[in-house]
């Protein structure tokens, strides 16, 4: 990654961040790649430039929903600009928030680790779902299933929301799920149009410095969601995605017990992933 004159105080699976002063910082998104909260070897060219022009989509589209971790400047206000020429297609300015310590996950159809717990328990997260759903089943309503929020290399655990009211309070728990469930539907409405379907997301909030809940990280990318395209979905089966589901795909085929190291991803594995993320940023803001 670039080397920057401003000092780094966090490297994440993807993103790295800068400190510019107390209020404000550069957030990055580099070309790592995250699959079952381990770092794989081989980052995927383009990834975080792709990503960042995705996640700025969604901000805009969805700020009248909540406001976003934007400071309305751009890196070349805060950098030389050799160094902002760089990396101005994979960073933005943000403000500093207080991150609240859960994953905020919502869910519109039945799959992943989801699928596991329903085909289980019938249940996910202490929800209890209507019996008889399959893969890639669309749920009645989307539903918010937080987890816990893992340090890097640890594997987040899916949580009731009585756990994740222990957590970060009633008050804050409510809100979460209120304003989480609102960017989905939102998202998934739209995105339908574009012919995607926002299978399920994760997203992360914060507070500012007067409490305000706070939308900020990414949104809606095909890191932090599954996205299905509108022609090839069955209910059923898995359907191909957009995002990094491929890899994923490819890392449980071949055998890997997801622990580190994870095993050496082919080029062509790489560049289909490549293609895919492109694809999604086409289609959602052409």
């Amino acid at each position: 990654m670039t080397q920057l004159s401003l000092n780094k105080i966090y490297s994440g699976k993807v993103r790295d961040l800068y400190e510019i002063d107390e209020k404000r910082m550069l957030m990055v998104a580099t070309d790592r790649l995250s699959a079952f909260d381990v770092i794989l070897d081989d980052p995927i060219p383009r990834k975080g430039e792709i990503l960042t022009q995705i996640s700025n989509f969604w901000f805009q589209k969805l700020a009248h929903i909540m406001p976003n971790h934007f400071t309305g400047e751009t890196v070349y206000d805060v950098l030389p600009k050799a160094e902002a020429d760089l990396i101005k297609d994979r960073a933005v300015v943000c403000k500093r928030l207080k991150p609240i310590k859960i994953e905020s996950i919502v869910r519109g159809y039945l799959t992943g680790s989801g699928l596991k717990d329903y085909q289980k328990t019938g249940t996910i997260c202490g929800l209890v779902l209507p019996a008889g759903l399959v893969e890639a089943s669309k749920l009645p309503e989307p539903i918010f299933t937080p987890s816990s929020k893992a340090e890097v290399g640890d594997h987040d655990i899916n949580i009731s929301y009585e756990e994740c009211e222990k957590l970060i309070g009633q008050e804050l728990a409510a809100q979460v799920k209120e304003k989480a469930i609102a960017l989905y539907k939102a998202a998934a409405d739209y995105a339908l149009t574009k012919g995607i379907i926002i299978c399920d997301t994760k997203f992360e909030f914060g507070l500012d410095e007067n409490g305000k809940l706070t939308l900020m990280d990414e949104v809606l990318t095909p890191d932090s969601s599954r996205f299905w395209s509108v022609d090839t979905y069955q209910e059923g089966i898995n359907p191909p995605s957009f995002d990094k589901q491929f890899i994923r795909d490819w890392l449980e085929n071949s055998g890997w017990n997801k622990e580190p190291p994870a095993p050496k991803v082919p080029m062509e594995v790489i560049q289909k992933t490549v293609d895919k993320y492109q694809e999604a940023l086409d289609l959602l803001t052409k």
